[in-house]
């Protein structure tokens, strides 16, 4: 079979034939629409006779309020259904993200910024930022303890060691010991 490509002309055609169909069927369907909403409203709401003596017209007024009453539950009722199958979908939404795996995450970029333009950028211009955190540091001065100076003065290990060792330095500890 060889592919026979339709003409352009032709093609044209068919295009504006159709969508005059379909332009014919919109119309109808919309005049149908109307047809069926005034339909509605003659069964729903009749047309209004106002009684002449007050007693039917408190009648008349108890009745309105009643009809009232049930559109309002009506109403209430089907708030109610599409809440509780909107939370559904929700559920459902979420559901199904999780059975589709991990979220990917996009490949980050390198920016290359300078510490100071980052912060500038995140406070916005008004304010002046000054990355140069040893300028901002407090100058404290220390105070050397006396009992840190004594622990200091201590002496080297190794001499005691050396003192220790031997005969001489075992005499010394068992002398110092009694």
């Amino acid at each position: 079979m060889t592919d026979k490509k339709m003409s352009a002309s032709r093609k044209h055609h068919l295009k504006s034939a159709m969508l005059t169909i379909a332009k014919g069927l919109l119309e109808t369907e919309t005049q149908e629409k109307v047809q069926e909403r005034i339909r509605y409203m003659e069964e729903i709401c009749p047309p209004l006779s106002l009684p002449g003596s007050t007693q039917e017209l408190q009648e008349f007024v108890k009745q309105l309020h009643h009809k009232i009453d049930t559109v309002d539950e009506e109403r209430y009722d089907l708030e109610r259904k599409v809440q509780k199958s909107e939370d559904e979908i929700q559920d459902m939404k979420i559901k199904i993200q999780d059975l589709k795996g991990k979220f990917k995450k996009p490949a980050l970029r390198k920016v290359r910024m300078s510490a100071d333009a980052m912060l500038q950028a995140l406070l916005g211009s008004k304010h002046k930022v000054n990355m140069d955190l040893r300028a901002n540091l407090k100058q404290v001065k220390k105070e050397v303890k006396e009992e840190d100076k004594e622990l200091r003065d201590v002496g080297d290990w190794r001499k005691k060691l050396e003192d220790k060792a031997g005969m001489d330095g075992r005499k010394k500890m068992f002398e110092t010991e009694s």
